[in-house]
């Protein structure tokens, strides 16, 4: 066995690694310290696919042990995440037995059930179908911190709102497993015609997050689904 055969895999366990220090942090509703061991782990993920199909060594057992990584990170992670923001949402501190927060964990499931199909569906080669967990997963680490670290109250409202929490975890676990074609990032060129909508995206999102911080991780998110929609819909239009 050669080190160059097992470096993808050993970058995959450094996503699991990171993903289940962010779930105790989590847990301890350390958000800000969740988030950067999450952003880490991503950044694992998207190594390993790049060093596997760099070195040729892409396997079975990176697929499944990339799944297995992933479920931790980007599945365990925001489930509890959310449960913590539904739990200490200021209307539900004070009613007894209260079940709502265990809504957050939708996430949790929703996340298992696509990763579970996105290994069976072969169709996800070069873009995806439904929205990838990683992008889930950046969306609702965000949402503590931007009460944390930005002064609109608007947004700060939303995040604190019972209502809204529960329309996004509804909304993200629906998306993750939705018949929804979406653009990959995964360049085979550079070239401007080829990749116009890929660039755009890099760019939009570059500037989102430099004017609007911590702020802009949803809006990426969800400018990232829209584009592909439309993308779609032109595509439709023009056949």
């Amino acid at each position: 066995m050669t080190i160059k055969k097992h470096l993808p895999n050993l970058l995959t366990l450094g996503n699991l690694l990171c993903g289940t220090i962010a779930v105790i942090f989590a847990v301890q509703e350390d958000f800000l310290s969740a988030a950067l061991f999450v952003v880490l782990g991503i950044i694992f993920d998207f190594f390993d696919g790049f060093v596997a199909r760099l070195l040729k060594v892409s396997g079975e057992l990176g697929k499944q042990l990339d799944s297995l990584a992933d479920m931790v990170t980007s599945g365990v992670v925001p489930g509890i995440v959310m449960f913590q923001l539904l739990k200490n949402n200021p209307v539900t501190e004070v009613v007894s037995l209260n079940y709502l927060p265990y809504i957050g964990l939708l996430l949790t499931l929703a996340a298992c059930y696509r990763l579970a199909t996105f290994n069976l569906d072969t169709r996800q080669t070069d873009s995806f179908i439904g929205l990838p967990t990683p992008a889930m997963s950046l969306f609702v680490i965000a949402l503590p911190l931007i009460s944390m670290y930005t002064d609109n109250e608007f947004f700060i409202g939303l995040v604190q709102n019972k209502e809204f929490l529960i329309a996004v975890t509804l909304v993200l676990s629906y998306l993750m497993n939705a018949e929804i074609p979406l653009f990959s990032l995964k360049f085979k060129n550079f070239g401007l015609k080829e990749n116009k909508l890929k660039f755009f995206f890099l760019l939009a999102s570059i500037a989102l997050i430099v004017s609007l911080k911590v702020l802009a991780i949803p809006l990426v998110i969800v400018l990232y689904v829209l584009l592909s929609v439309g993308s779609n819909l032109n595509k439709k239009k023009a056949a």
